[in-house]
């Protein structure tokens, strides 16, 4: 690993590391701290998800034309500002306005800092690369959330005013770290001039394979991290009676099985087809579902259905560390030279979408319609094995699996073979 690499870790450890501070905490500071009311904190959520989809489609445009450093470096500055008038903020116009420039910034850092990773990496790297930063994202939020649950005093805005500051402090050191990187040169817009934001947007929605990794990446995300703290949590409490204490445990399993699997599932992946991964992934949340729907429908005794509950988010973890090192590589492979920010802000735009949608639907149906809830997102999960197999249709063999590289034979189209160096 690079000087390059380490630093764009850190900076993706130390954003985690801030974001864990506050987010947690964001509905109870505006909703009972300041005084606002349950309609003000929810509007801040959702400005977190509009602001998002408002810059993301033209992140990426800025990342090809200018590169991720610049763009990631304003959005940090403007994280940081939104996040230290966040906490200052104690009337409703301004906790937006405030969130709003928060939400755009932590939404632009994304596909800056998964550019980042593209520039300084090889086809045969990127996967242990973008590995280690889903590793560290974990570790900084849960990190960030336990210290930050030790520090805020629902009496005291004083302690959030705090909580936000640190984050702010940890976005600004952010920028301080990444003047110091040098990155490699990469091809920009500009080395092709005539080629207009349309003519991008076409030539992206052109490739088959990008149109159908994005469908997957919608699924995965709906039926998954959309689902976490809405329906998946509602139905918990709802139909399976899991306490709050307990819906903590599950979430910290979520996370310990991310940080103890990441790379030990990173050496199996490696050696196979990313199509097929993930294909894997949808099994095992298929069988999560199954679990969850035991704990809330199989009528046993209160603490089987805990733990029933418990290993549902641990099954998910396990999915998620299959794939924070075959989805994110994939949409770099996929990209164009010099079109890695496009792709990688598309693919982002996407997640927000799936994001946004998720808990809208999952909340009520998790709630109170049990049974469908569950057939609902066995189904989608189910789905996502599907789609998974029907896109590796349109992938090359290095493109689904890159470790081919490292064999003197490519099979080509499934068809024709060529020696290639090792």
């Amino acid at each position: 690993m690079g000087a390059a690499m380490r630093r764009i870790h850190v900076g993706n450890a130390l954003s985690a590391f801030g974001l864990g501070f506050t987010v947690p905490y964001l509905y109870v500071y505006v909703a009972q701290v300041r005084g606002l009311g349950a309609m003000t904190a929810g509007l801040v959520l959702a400005v977190f998800a509009v602001a998002a989809l408002v810059v993301l489609p033209f992140a990426g445009r800025a990342i090809v034309r200018r590169g991720p450093l610049p763009v990631l470096l304003t959005a940090l500055l403007t994280a940081a500002v939104g996040s230290l008038s966040l906490g200052l903020s104690a009337h409703a116009p301004t906790v937006l306005a405030s969130a709003a420039l928060l939400g755009a910034g932590q939404a632009v850092m994304q596909p800056a800092l998964a550019t980042m990773i593209v520039d300084c990496s090889t086809a045969e790297t990127r996967s242990r690369a973008f590995a280690t930063q889903f590793f560290l994202q974990n570790l900084g939020l849960g990190v960030g959330g336990l210290i930050g649950g030790h520090l805020v005093d629902t009496s005291s805005p004083a302690s959030f005013t705090l909580l936000f500051a640190i984050e702010a402090a940890m976005f600004l050191l952010l920028v301080v770290v990444m003047t110091t990187l040098r990155l490699p040169h990469s091809p920009r817009i500009q080395d092709a001039p005539g080629r207009s934001a349309k003519a991008s947007w076409k030539q992206l929605l052109g490739n088959r394979a990008m149109v159908q990794l994005c469908v997957l990446g919608f699924v995965l995300f709906f039926a998954c991290y959309g689902q976490f703290e809405s329906g998946l949590s509602a139905y918990g409490v709802e139909a399976a009676g899991i306490s709050t204490s307990a819906l903590g445990t599950a979430l910290a399993a979520n996370t310990a099985m991310i940080v103890v699997a990441q790379f030990a599932v990173l050496k199996f992946v490696e050696r196979r087809r990313r199509t097929r991964v993930i294909a894997a992934v949808g099994v095992i949340w298929a069988i999560a579902w199954l679990t969850a729907g035991y704990a809330g429908l199989g009528h046993g005794s209160q603490e089987m259905a805990t733990a029933a509950f418990v290993t549902t988010y641990a099954l998910f973890g396990l999915g998620e560390a299959m794939l924070s090192p075959t989805v994110a590589p994939l949409v770099a492979d996929l990209a164009p030279e010099g079109m890695a920010g496009q792709y990688n802000s598309a693919f982002a735009l996407v997640k927000q979408l799936a994001l946004a949608v998720g808990p809208a639907v999952g909340g009520p149906l998790g709630a109170s319609l049990h049974a469908p809830y569950i057939v609902t997102f066995l189904l989608f999960s189910l789905g996502i094995s599907y789609l998974a197999i029907r896109l590796g249709k349109q992938l090359t063999p290095l493109q689904n699996q890159p470790s081919l590289r490292k064999s003197r034979v490519v099979a080509q189209g499934g068809a024709q073979s060529q020696s290639i160096a090792a």
